[in-house]
């Protein structure tokens, strides 16, 4: 059982890895906490957002949108490689999704199909979103790519975890298909190789 690091801590761990890290406004105390708990948390999810433009994009997942409160995640990943910090705590970002998966992020196994969604995912996982389209066409920079497996290392390094707790949204949840564009498998090696 892993509590939540500080997000004075998340900062650290995100510069140290060698990102560009923006902090967007009173990112520390907005969150969805009077929800529900935060923690233990067990893993990193990766989501593509559906839109295009930085300041757009990390303004819709600061904020939300009707019947989707922000913060939608902790960070989103910019095409040229920021992260923006918009959020710490609860965030609404994975939803329901599928115990057996949880099971085999927390063993760090690998992953059955996600068939249910019958696990509160909000409570246990940090969440980047990612700025893409999400069509299969919109291109995924290297810059943006790199910043995803430095994030997600970022986090593993400080619980401890390899890169089998890091996971794509579609892998949690029936039906979603994000991110879309390059595979969890290799995203998950390249975090491996990063975490040595």
């Amino acid at each position: 059982m892993a509590p939540p690091m500080s997000a004075d801590r998340l900062l650290d761990a995100l510069r140290d890895e060698g990102l560009r890290v923006v902090e967007v406004g009173d990112w520390r105390h907005h969150n969805r906490n009077h929800k529900g708990p935060w923690g233990p948390v067990h893993g990193v999810m990766i989501h593509h957002t559906v839109t295009r433009g930085a300041e757009q994009t990390v303004e819709l997942c600061r904020n939300g949108y009707p019947g989707l409160p922000g913060p939608l995640c902790h960070g989103v990943i910019t095409k040229d490689g920021r992260i923006h910090l918009v959020g710490y705590g609860r965030a609404n970002h994975a939803g329901a999704g599928d115990d057996d998966v949880l099971r085999a992020v927390i063993a760090e196994r690998a992953l059955p199909p996600d068939n249910e969604a019958n696990t509160d995912g909000n409570r246990h996982f940090y969440g980047f979103e990612c700025e893409n389209l999400g069509d299969g066409e919109d291109p995924w920079p290297e810059a943006q790519l790199l910043a995803v497996e430095r994030a997600a290392a970022a986090v593993c390094r400080h619980h401890g975890w390899t890169e089998r707790s890091v996971i794509g949204h579609l892998e949690w949840q029936p039906g979603k298909i994000d991110p879309r564009g390059f595979t969890m498998d290799r995203m998950r090696q390249r975090i491996r190789e990063r975490l040595g």
